[in-house]
């Protein structure tokens, strides 16, 4: 397509003239689409996020919210804000080039700072942190700049289907340990297993339960032990265990801004027709997923399966579909488009933030709420964190030039203090 961003974009006039709102919408919406997740994460044992079992409710309200979840948001606004970093990774490296620049040297001094910010999140605020691993798969990244549209998105396939086979060794364990043992040794090896996984997929005994709530109902230093206890190392093992993923979702982001989709260009009638395509074959994958979870009373094997799994392979097609929807939805532009596009702008900040109110609500050292919330019951809190947002996030912007944390990584990066006010109009 020849046509430019901004013969697509009426809502323009909201970002800074070298910005694609385009971007910036869709990083919006998926900034806000994140904490209707990481709002278990925050409120709830740790295996309520993947079993509603485990904790917070299983019926009626509880369950509707969890499956509404797990077809329409779970995995895909997290993947959703992948793709947004690997086409704004690309965007900076484009732009670091034109302006003569060392992209490598621009790109690296970026990528050590956010993985600095995420260390400090992650030990000093909360445990789900997503940003040391993008800052290091963005590393990885970086070494496939240089690949066509058709070679990014090859590739990215074939990571989301290595990814899928490492995924499934989890039900394949499951089942293996499940079946009679040859001597009592073994068997004791395997109830050893078995119950890691019940831990982290199924229903955890109620003792680590309520060791997790009394963790998080306590104080600022009782929680911080317990993260450098035991969190040291997660970076780690997210990084083995959903790096490949990841490195995928950013090359479809590199291949969705080379390609115009994310800049807006495509014509409507391809938006239109991309996400027919996606959600038509994924969004009943879903749902046949969601009923085989509520038919297995949401059973280890069927977690293992389902969730990890089998979903796996669906999700990009979701996520391109959101996209699409998006950007579909944006060219109408409005006030809604406008504040989005304010909080995308600033989803550093905004991501952050929301750590540091969620934690105080729930956390000890705060008001204490962790484990006091039904699952349904968490999304007023969702509502008035998402009324925030999009409240402030448009006037600070009207004043700045960056978010406050957008400002300050922009400025160690750069090694030198950036302009941060709007000169007001002569």
């Amino acid at each position: 397509m020849n046509h430019t961003a901004d013969q697509h974009e009426p809502t323009h006039h909201v970002a800074a003239p070298d910005r694609l709102v385009s971007l910036d919408i869709v990083r919006g919406v998926a900034v806000l689409g994140i904490l209707l997740l990481n709002i278990v994460n925050f409120a709830m044992p740790e295996a309520a996020y993947v079993n509603p079992r485990a904790y917070g409710g299983w019926h009626g309200a509880d369950l509707v919210a969890y499956l509404i979840n797990f077809v329409l948001f779970d995995g895909k606004m997290r993947g959703l804000f992948s793709f947004l970093f690997g086409a704004s990774m690309l965007l900076v490296i484009d732009r670091a080039h034109a302006a003569g620049r060392p992209a490598a040297r621009v790109h690296f001094a970026r990528m050590a700072w956010l993985l600095l910010f995420g260390l400090a999140h992650l030990w000093l605020v909360w445990r789900g942190d997503i940003l040391v691993h993008y800052a290091l798969i963005g590393m990885i990244a970086f070494t496939l700049r240089g690949m066509r549209v058709e070679r990014l998105l090859a590739l990215g396939i074939t990571l989301v289907l290595a990814n899928t086979l490492l995924f499934a060794t989890m039900p394949l364990m499951v089942w293996q340990l499940s079946h009679p043992a040859a001597d009592a040794a073994e068997a004791a090896r395997n109830a050893d297993a078995l119950q890691s996984l019940v831990s982290a997929l199924g229903v955890p005994p109620p003792a680590e339960i309520a060791r997790e709530l009394a963790l998080y109902r306590s104080d600022y230093a009782t929680i911080l032990a317990d993260r450098f206890r035991n969190d040291l190392a997660t970076p780690l093992g997210a990084l083995l265990f959903g790096g490949p993923e990841t490195l995928a979702y950013m090359l479809f982001g590199m291949a969705g801004l080379r390609s115009g989709m994310l800049r807006g260009a495509w014509a409507p009638a391809r938006y239109r027709r991309w996400l027919l395509v996606c959600w038509g074959i994924a969004l009943p994958g879903y749902v046949a997923l969601a009923a085989y979870l509520v038919a297995s009373g949401f059973g280890l094997f069927a977690v293992a399966l389902a969730v990890l799994t089998l979903a796996a392979p669906l999700r990009p097609l979701m996520i391109t579909g959101w996209a699409c929807l998006i950007l579909l939805l944006a060219r109408r532009g409005g006030p809604l488009a406008a504040r989005l596009a304010a909080t995308g702008r600033m989803a550093f900040t905004n991501y952050l933030a929301t750590s540091l109110i969620c934690t105080t609500l729930f956390y000890g050292y705060g008001l204490g709420w962790f484990g006091s919330l039904s699952r349904w019951q968490l999304y007023p809190v969702v509502a008035l964190v998402w009324a925030a947002m999009l409240l402030w996030s448009q006037p600070w912007l009207a004043r700045f030039r960056f978010g406050p944390f957008e400002w300050l990584w922009r400025s160690l990066a750069r090694a030198s203090l950036q302009p941060m006010r709007i000169a007001p109009p002569q």
